[in-house]
Order: structure tokens, then C-alpha cells, then sequence
């Protein structure tokens, strides 16, 4: 897998944490406007992970291990949650599962 490759599916992910964390403080915060914001965050990031040219289940495969490590940074960094050891750990399996899925066979 590229480099570019790479760029593309952590760009992905931060957009798709970002939408989504942009929603979750628009209906805490009652804020219509940032709902709004996050709904084209999210297209954004629909379009962006699906510029890759992989088989899709491969794509998708990887992409959810980019998208884990970007979401537990985000709930740890932006949300201020504490990420339990359980958590990391799950975190490498995921990991390894979305290499496998990619460079396996």
C-alpha cells in the first residue's frame, strides 16, 4: 500500500471522527448549525475513503483499524476520556486484523 494510500484513509478517519464529534456537541449543545457541519464532514469523508481503488471489503477492512486508532486518540485528546488498558489493547488486535486483511495472501 502507498503512502498516499495511507494519507487518504487517516485523513478519512479524522474526517469521520470529526463529523461525528461534530454532531454529538451539536445535540449536546442544541446547535443545529453544527449538526449541519458535521452531516458534510461526514460526506466528506465518504467521498474521500472511497477515492481508493481496492476491492471494497479489503478498503473497508483497513479503514476500520485507521479509523479505531483515530477514535480513541480523539476520545482521549479531545473528549478527555480515559482509555482503559482493555481499550489499547483491543486496539492492537484491530490493528493486526487490518493488516492481515491487507497484506495477507
Amino acid at each position: 500500500m502507498t503512502p498516499v494510500a495511507w494519507f487518504t484513509f487517516l485523513s478519512a478517519a479524522i474526517l469521520e471522527v470529526g463529523g461525528d464529534a461534530a454532531i454529538r456537541r451539536g445535540l449536546l449543545g442544541k446547535s443545529p448549525g453544527l449538526i449541519l457541519i458535521g452531516g458534510l464532514i461526514l460526506t466528506g469523508y465518504g467521498l474521500l475513503v472511497n477515492t481508493v481503488k481496492w476491492d471494497f471489503s479489503k478498503l473497508l477492512g483497513v479503514y476500520v483499524a485507521a479509523f479505531a486508532v483515530v477514535s480513541l486518540v480523539a476520545g482521549h485528546v479531545v473528549f478527555k476520556e480515559q482509555i482503559p488498558f482493555s481499550s489499547w489493547l483491543g486496539l492492537l488486535l484491530i490493528v493486526a486484523g487490518g493488516l492481515i486483511i491487507q497484506y495477507g495472501s
